[in-house]
């Protein structure tokens, strides 16, 4: 049975046989008269609430209306994590969108706990509005979640019964997770608070829970994982975890820690795949402690580290490659230089070149076609000459904004080029070229 349960307890104490009720704030929301509220509002515009509420109030109670504004506004500002079938459907808090996994790492991740340990039940630490349970449940996982909020366990629990009405019962229980008895979970899975009243925290030690308990609570359970900020320095990666950094389109999420006692449960490499070069979906039951891993979504491709030292710098050649976000933060640029066999424009810039032209799902290839010292007297004139009226300036080593430098051009004309600015051996530089399909 699905449940709430109020009490820091071992996860293997039989809890009571009734749900608890809703809370009063998320209650109204499920009526029959919330629900049909929350539907109407589902694409409203934030731009004209007060005249909507207005409206809205002469029907309903003024609390409910208030309520349901206040969720229709936090499901239309999930719709970029869960997307819209699933956000929609959802419920939230203000704290929760801003900190809840995206849809599809978190099920990313659930796929490599499954793999881990197919048979398990993962507990859950700080399971915030529901997002990673979901996604293990959808995964045929069993969850015991955990939050020291009781509207957040409420919540977590409606979401994971609404999208994943199928999986295995979810129990949730709302307790303060520094008291929480893990005595006979095998699997964790734990979330710390990375934000503070002043905004994100960057020590490691700061968060809540601080990552040393964290660390160590994996540890005693045997297999488990960790979600750390994608900032977090190198020295400060236990040496028994094998980090791994995900970015999703591009854009760098998070990053994990991982966990698995030598001899624990899981099922080996389940689908084979390319080795340390990465192949797609690789190893997702293999976690070798010290080993970097950088993740790219929505395609999976995986690369993990091979030890090797800094590439060379090198001339510029006819290509030049960006390493994904995921790769950078992961120290991996060495794997895909030598993949490219390529080196470095600079020893202290991550943009990799090449002679020739290389498929890599690691990095994003472009065609150089001029090389210039930094100049916006020379590169307007350039521009004009060839009538370029969309640039797109990507910076690395610059100070430079790419907003104000488009500003200051004032483009016009039919074609469309990439400015990079950047350093090469040392000395302000600016690359054009294009990107190779």
């Amino acid at each position: 049975m699905d449940r709430v349960t109020d009490r820091a307890s071992s996860p293997a104490a039989s809890p009571p046989a009734v749900p608890a009720p809703p809370t009063p704030l998320l209650a109204p929301l499920l009526s029959a008269e919330g629900q049909a509220l929350l539907a109407e509002l589902r694409d409203h515009d934030p731009a004209q609430e007060l005249t909507l509420a207005t409206r809205l109030r002469r029907e309903h109670p003024a609390e409910l209306v208030s309520a349901a504004l206040a969720q229709a506004r936090l499901r239309q500002r999930a719709v970029a994590k869960f997307g819209a079938e699933d956000a929609y459907r959802m419920y939230f808090t203000p704290n929760g969108v801003e900190q809840a996994t995206r849809g599809s790492v978190a099920a990313h991740r659930a796929a490599r706990f499954r793999a881990l340990a197919p048979d398990a039940r993962v507990t859950d630490l700080c399971c915030g509005i529901g997002g990673d349970a979901i996604e293990l449940a959808r995964a045929g996982l069993a969850v015991t979640a955990v939050d020291l909020d009781p509207l957040t366990c409420e919540i977590a629990l409606t979401n994971v019964r609404t999208l994943a009405p199928d999986g295995p019962p979810v129990a949730v229980t709302r307790a303060d997770v520094l008291e929480y008895d893990t005595t006979g979970a095998d699997t964790l899975f734990i979330d710390p608070a990375r934000r503070g009243g002043r905004g994100r925290i960057f020590d490691p030690e700061a968060y809540s829970p601080p990552l040393s308990w964290a660390v160590d609570a994996v540890r005693r359970a045997g297999a488990g994982a960790v979600k750390i900020a994608p900032g977090i320095p190198h020295e400060l990666i236990p040496d028994d975890f094998e980090a791994e950094w995900i970015s999703d389109g591009g854009d760098v999420k998070e990053a994990v820690l991982w966990h698995r006692r030598e001899g624990g449960r899981g099922n080996g490499n389940v689908d084979g795949g390319g080795g340390g070069g990465g192949g797609m979906r690789d190893g997702l039951a293999s976690v070798v402690p010290g080993t970097r891993r950088a993740t790219l979504l929505p395609s999976g491709a995986t690369l993990t580290g091979r030890g090797l030292p800094d590439p060379p710098v090198r001339p510029v050649g006819r290509f030049l490659y960006e390493p994904d976000g995921a790769v950078i933060r992961a120290h991996l640029v060495a794997e895909v230089a030598e993949d490219l066999d390529g080196g470095l424009i600079d020893e202290t810039i991550a943009y990799i070149t090449a002679d020739e032209p290389r498929r890599s799902a690691f990095a994003t290839a472009y065609e150089i076609t001029d090389q210039l010292p930094f100049g916006l007297k020379k590169l307007k004139a350039l521009l004009r000459e060839r009538e370029v009226g969309v640039l797109t300036v990507k910076k690395r080593g610059s100070a430079v904004e790419p907003e104000e430098l488009r500003r200051r051009l004032k483009l016009k004309g039919p074609h469309a080029t990439t400015v990079f600015l950047t350093r090469v051996a040392g000395a302000p530089t600016m690359l054009i070229g294009h990107p190779v399909a």
